[in-house]
């Protein structure tokens, strides 16, 4: 096994050696159904990925037990529904019963507005990063609530919160000025996926302006250490075109210019380390979790490498 990491192995060869090295099962069965022989069923199928995701899942429809790494305990929480979203909708499978259960939960969970908090009160006695605010009353968050009501718009998924939840993010999205870049992709994951698709256009092209206008964005990797660290984010923690713009149709993708992509992704291929995964630049709770984070990340670089065509091997 340790011959695989050598420079002579693929990209993807690499990779695959990491994961089934280090990864939990759910991402073991994830980089299976992407990269392996995906979608042909047993082991590398949706009911391999979907069988190791059931587990995360609580009776109240929401999911927990670390599904999202820095957040431990069995308690389902806004972060892991996300996650498990995304993880549904990456293998086709974000509907029927399924969506129907996850928005019961999102609507016991959401504000008055519809909004989604990014974590509720129930961790307390469980383990989780420190850099999670705990308090009895949480705002919502378009940092939470976009990507979810995003992803939901795109797989026609209809449901009475969402009604709520999409004026919610109209008006945050519309409203951003002072913000961040994690908040900026959450704007982005839910314009990519909203039916009205000329306000969405509208709406994408001043976030656009502002990202550059405020240099959101690592426009030149090599230089990436002379643009602004926001506040809270870790050292090197900062955002690249590939970021924003995870697969050729996205609007962020009208941002940049084709040089700019590019050389975003050419950084982003060359940052996959000896052991064959991706590193993670943001804070993690602990070393166990940072290292769960790491197949995770490690999953979507080769996702967001071959959605723009770059070769794997």
């Amino acid at each position: 096994m340790a011959g695989i990491t050598g420079s002579t192995a693929s990209p993807l060869a690499r990779a695959e050696h990491f994961v089934w090295l280090t990864a939990r099962v759910l991402e073991q069965r994830r980089f299976a159904y992407h990269f392996l022989d995906g979608g042909t069923g047993g082991d590398q199928g949706e009911d391999a990925v979907e069988a190791a995701l059931t587990a995360y899942r609580g009776e109240d429809g929401g999911y927990g037990h670390a599904l999202e790494p820095d957040l431990r305990g069995p308690v389902s929480q806004p972060l892991h529904t996300a996650h498990a979203l995304r993880v549904l909708d990456s293998i086709g499978r974000c509907d029927g019963l399924r969506a129907e259960r996850i928005c019961r939960y999102l609507t016991s969970v959401s504000t008055s507005e519809g909004a989604l908090p990014a974590l509720r009160p129930s961790p307390r006695g469980y383990p989780c990063a420190p850099f999670f605010p705990v308090v009895d009353d949480p705002p919502g968050e378009l940092l939470a609530t976009g990507p979810v009501v995003g992803l939901l718009h795109r797989n026609e998924v209809w449901h009475a919160w969402l009604f709520r939840a999409t004026d919610f993010c109209w008006a945050a999205v519309e409203g951003l000025d002072e913000t961040h870049p994690y908040e900026v992709e959450a704007a982005v994951a839910f314009l990519d996926g909203v039916p009205d698709r000329a306000r969405a256009e509208a709406a994408a092209d001043r976030l656009g302006r502002l990202v550059r206008e405020r240099r959101l964005a690592v426009l030149d990797p090599e230089h990436r250490a002379a643009y602004p660290l926001p506040p809270g984010y870790a050292p090197g923690e900062r955002l690249f075109p590939y970021d924003y713009a995870r697969v050729p149709g996205s609007l962020a993708r009208r941002w940049f210019t084709d040089e700019e992509m590019e050389r975003s992704l050419d950084f982003l291929a060359g940052r996959q380390g000896e052991d064959g995964g991706w590193p993670v630049d943001r804070r993690t709770g602990a070393p166990g979790s940072a290292l769960e984070w790491r197949a995770i990340v490690t999953i979507e670089a080769l996702r967001t490498l071959r959605a723009h065509g770059r070769p794997l091997g």
